[in-house]
Formats: C-alpha cells, sequence, structure tokens
C-alpha cells in the first residue's frame, strides 16, 4: 500500500539539527495518521506515494517546522510566584497566578530558562524554534485508518508534537 490521505503510516526517524546533531530519534515504529493533524505538512508531503521500507529525507526549515523564535515570547516574572523547588529546564503549562506580564499568551508552555533570586527567566517558544531541522524517516507499515482514526484525523497521542516533548527539558 502507498501512502496515501488517508491513511495511517508507522515510521521510524533521526532527527538532527543543520549541523546534524542528534536531537530525536524513534528506534521504534511510531504510528500517525496521514492526511489529518498527526504530521507536519512538509513530512506529509515528503511521505506522499511513499511505501513501506523506503527512506525519505526533509530539511525543514523554521516556517515548516516550529517557527522562527520570537524574543517577545521571554518574560520575567517574581521568583515568588513559583514553587520553592525550581530549576532551569521545568515547564508550566501558562503563567502563574499575580504574574506581570499580561500580554503573554495564557495557553502556552512556558519553559524555565534562568532563575534568579529575585525573578524568573520563561520561555514560550518551542524549544525548536528558529531552528532548521533534518528529518530521515524510514516507512515500516502502511495501514488503513479506522473510523474512529478517520473522525478524529489523529491515531491519538504520536504526533509529530512527539518531538516537543523529546524536544523539551524536562
Amino acid at each position: 500500500m502507498t501512502i496515501t490521505a488517508p491513511c495511517v503510516v508507522s515510521l521510524t526517524w533521526q532527527l538532527t539539527d543543520a549541523q546534524n546533531r542528534p536531537i530525536d530519534e524513534l528506534k521504534e515504529p511510531v504510528e500517525f495518521f496521514y492526511g489529518g493533524d498527526d504530521l507536519l505538512a512538509k513530512v506529509e508531503e515528503a511521505l506522499e506515494g511513499h511505501a513501506v521500507g523506503d527512506e525519505l529525507r526533509v530539511q525543514l526549515e523554521p516556517e515548516h517546522a516550529f517557527g522562527d523564535y520570537r524574543p517577545e515570547l521571554v518574560c520575567f516574572e517574581e521568583r515568588s510566584l513559583f514553587p520553592a523547588q525550581l530549576e532551569a529546564g521545568m515547564t508550566f503549562e501558562g503563567l502563574p497566578a499575580g504574574h506581570a506580564t499580561p500580554d503573554m499568551p495564557a495557553d502556552a508552555i512556558y519553559v524555565v530558562t534562568e532563575v534568579y533570586p529575585s525573578h524568573v527567566v520563561l520561555d514560550a517558544n518551542h524549544p525548536l524554534a528558529g531552528m532548521a531541522l533534518r528529518l530521515t524517516m524510514t516507512v515500516r507499515d502502511v495501514r488503513e485508518a479506522s473510523a474512529d482514526e478517520l473522525e478524529a484525523r489523529s491515531v491519538g497521542g504520536a504526533s509529530i508534537t512527539l518531538l516537543d516533548t523529546a524536544a523539551k527539558p524536562h
């Protein structure tokens, strides 16, 4: 079966930056809904018409992946708004109650980048924002999508956003 929308494709991959430094690797196949919400448009474009066993290489510029880095998504908040145990790399969904930066997105995931006695530096940019990426994928399986997958336009949980969690500091 060749990859055409809609279907479910199982992939393994290696993701590197433009200097070929490793960022993420899927050694075990993960299923993605092709023709829905699971994959970036450039990744879907590259997969179109391929079949099991095919290996593809895709160059993703920031505008085709996680966007440009936006300095306006960095803010400073009072240290007292955060838990006592706080370190760089921790993430928070939204800003804490009492935050001082009303123009920041309320639903963003914020990464603590620096902790000072008086304040904390938060960054709502995706960790891969502004980066050119190289993705080497191998198609491991292609199958018809189930009725539930067709309705959801997703396999559920396993999506290119897996890169989000793999790339974010924990």
